[in-house]
């Protein structure tokens, strides 16, 4: 048996909103944490939508319109921007919008784990990955990584949400194998009436639940979504379409919109 340690997991691909990924270790990191930035959600006031676990679909479903990134892979996303690449949860001080869900994905950031792709089964290693491009990491950081060479507590906590969340994300990658086999989704289309008019106008298009093809499963299918833990999914999915409107009517009061302005791109200088 070899005496060897075996080599840390290596990073590969980018991942979304990560400016650096780098793998957290006592050497490089050692004296550095986390302070809360001036603006904490900076880094995500220009995306429009967030990744979603199974287990927050119903709470984000309150806030968000649920979309699906694509009929073949149906990952969930929270949509929390439309017609410009901007954030409406992000107010001007880089605060998230109060008595909002905050999706996961934000809550673990600037950290996610990394596995090792050689390492199989009871032996699989997992790793940290700290975003070395995050405004809140800095050498002496009020929240520190380490303490006498160790993750410190703070850090233990974070690790113990991140292996929570890497477990749900796991199970939801699975669920988007699976809802495939019942087509159910297609591509649909957001319409919003301006005030003034009579006319409904397009302004996105997605993936979701047609509710047509849904009445229209078999008995076995319907038992089958049943049995997989997709039906509660899709029915906060097909009820946070209401949201659209939601958004729509907090882009035009955040910019002063008015009529069918409340659907163009603004000219920002």
């Amino acid at each position: 048996m070899s005496s060897t340690p075996p080599a840390a997991p290596q990073l590969e691909g980018s991942m979304f909103l990560f400016k650096k990924p780098a793998l957290l270790n006592k050497e490089t990191h050692g004296s550095m944490g986390i302070s809360r930035p001036e603006r904490p959600f900076a880094y995500a006031e220009n995306v429009r939508a967030i990744p979603l676990t199974l287990s927050e679909i119903a709470s984000a479903g309150r806030h968000y319109p649920i979309i699906f990134s694509d009929e073949a892979n149906p990952l969930p996303l929270a949509v929390v921007g439309i017609i410009d690449e901007e954030n409406l949860f992000v107010d001007e001080k880089g605060d998230w919008e109060v008595n909002t869900y905050i999706p996961g994905y934000l809550r673990r950031y600037p950290f996610a784990l990394a596995n090792d792709r050689d390492s199989v089964g009871d032996n699989q290693r997992m790793a940290m990955i700290v975003d070395e491009g995050y405004e809140g990491m800095k050498e002496g950081g009020e929240l520190p990584f380490f303490t006498d060479g160790e993750p410190s507590a703070e850090m233990k906590q974070t690790m113990e949400y991140c292996q929570n969340y890497e477990r749900d994300r796991v199970l939801t990658m699975q669920l988007a194998k699976e809802l495939p086999k019942y087509k159910l989704l297609s591509e649909q289309i957001a319409q919003f009436t301006p005030e003034g008019s009579a006319t409904p106008m397009p302004f996105a298009k997605y993936f979701a639940v047609e509710e047509k093809r849904l009445q229209e499963l078999s008995d076995n299918e319907f038992l089958g979504l049943r049995k997989s833990n997709i039906l509660p999914l899709i029915y906060a999915q097909m009820l946070s379409m209401g949201n659209w409107r939601v958004l729509m009517e907090r882009r035009a009061r955040r910019h002063n919109l008015q009529g069918d302005a409340v659907l163009k791109q603004r000219t920002v200088s």
